[in-house]
């Protein structure tokens, strides 16, 4: 009995070591724990009367209005695109729809007039003047006009220009006039190959710029005879012929039109052929600008320089299809004697005589004779 009193003393002893050893342990926690509760589990359902909506985050950066966004795609500006190339940042060009107003009406219907005027002028120019003829019947005798290499650099000028023409012509006015004539599925082979032709016809011609300017340059260049034939229409109204050397007043200015016209249009052309490679509006606005003071946009992206190209390229090209409408008229029907200078190179004497005398004395001199025809 006296055994167990001890033994039940001691447990008790050690009981309460390890109560208040527990307590040194367990108390501080819980006073923290009282500071600082845990987090609600999400799981959980918040009390009654408990904020519902959390509280958003604070956006340290600046966020333009809807109507600041919608302005600078207005404006055109760029901003950030997955996809490469030079418009993809691009959402709206609003200039395009300007271009396409113009296009599509005052750039198409003032082309479409001028060339019938021109045509019509051509036909009351015929009418009221007739072909021009030859003042005095013809010798017989061949004069050489034109070598092989002349000729060929000729016609293959104009053949590339005459396919180059109708082909461009077929784009702006096709879908009006080709169209409801052969049917859509003609139509379509006829702008699929009309399109291939334009495209690798035009190297031709710069081509044949090229060779034509080298061959002919040093005799196109202006003289005292010019202003002697202008002043006088270079007897296309009557009243004899001016003097003129191989080549009239009428021809040079014919030559330059074509040369610079045609530089023109291969410019234009490999800007439309190659998108977005050449800027060339851009530096020449930049350089009337500072030439002539002019307040011409050299902010120009890339899509309105392609439009600019489209505008500049068909509006050349309608006028020197003008221009060489009239000198078809003249090469052909509108003078005696006029084609066989580059048909077969060579012409009367008494044509060249009454055309180009000049020329014809120049050839005396040098003793070149003229072989008379068989």
């Amino acid at each position: 009995m006296g055994v167990s009193r001890t033994r039940v003393r001691s447990l008790l002893r050690r009981a309460r070591l390890l109560l208040v050893l527990a307590g040194c342990f367990v108390l501080p926690m819980l006073v923290a724990l009282a500071q600082n509760p845990p987090a609600v589990p999400s799981s959980v359902r918040p009390p009654a009367g408990a904020a519902s909506e959390a509280v958003p985050p604070v956006n340290l950066l600046p966020k333009a209005s809807d109507a600041e966004v919608w302005a600078q795609i207005r404006k055109g500006g760029a901003g950030f695109a997955v996809q490469s190339g030079p418009m993809a940042p691009v959402l709206i060009q609003s200039e395009g729809e300007v271009w396409r107003d113009v296009r599509n009406g005052p750039y198409r219907a003032y082309a479409g007039w001028f060339l019938i005027g021109v045509v019509v002028a051509i036909a009351v120019f015929y009418l009221l003047r007739g072909r021009i003829r030859l003042e005095h019947p013809p010798t017989g005798v061949r004069v050489r006009r034109f070598g092989w290499f002349e000729r060929f650099t000729h016609w293959l000028t104009a053949v590339c220009f005459v396919v180059l023409a109708v082909t461009g012509l077929s784009l702006m006015y096709g879908r009006e006039l080709v169209l409801p004539v052969i049917g859509k599925e003609a139509f379509a082979v006829w702008s699929m190959w009309g399109k291939l032709a334009h495209n690798y016809l035009a190297f031709g011609f710069m081509l044949g710029l090229a060779l034509m300017f080298v061959q002919w340059v040093w005799f196109n260049l202006p003289n005292r005879h010019d202003l002697a034939w202008l002043l006088r229409g270079g007897g296309l109204f009557g009243g004899g012929h001016p003097p003129a050397r191989k080549f009239n007043a009428g021809q040079k200015i014919l030559f330059w039109l074509v040369i610079l016209g045609g530089l023109s249009l291969s410019l234009s052309g490999l800007q439309l052929l190659f998108p977005y490679q050449f800027h060339f509006f851009r530096d020449t606005f930049a350089t009337l600008n500072s030439w002539f003071g002019t307040g011409l946009p050299t902010e120009l992206g890339p899509l309105a320089e392609q439009q600019l190209a489209v505008i500049w390229h068909g509006t050349v090209a309608v006028f020197l299809i003008g221009v060489i409408l009239g000198h078809i008229y003249i090469g052909t029907l509108g003078m005696e004697g006029a084609i066989d200078a580059m048909w077969e190179g060579e012409v009367d004497l008494e044509w060249a005589r009454e055309h180009h005398n000049l020329w014809v004395e120049e050839l005396e001199r040098r003793g070149v004779v003229a072989q008379p025809a068989e």
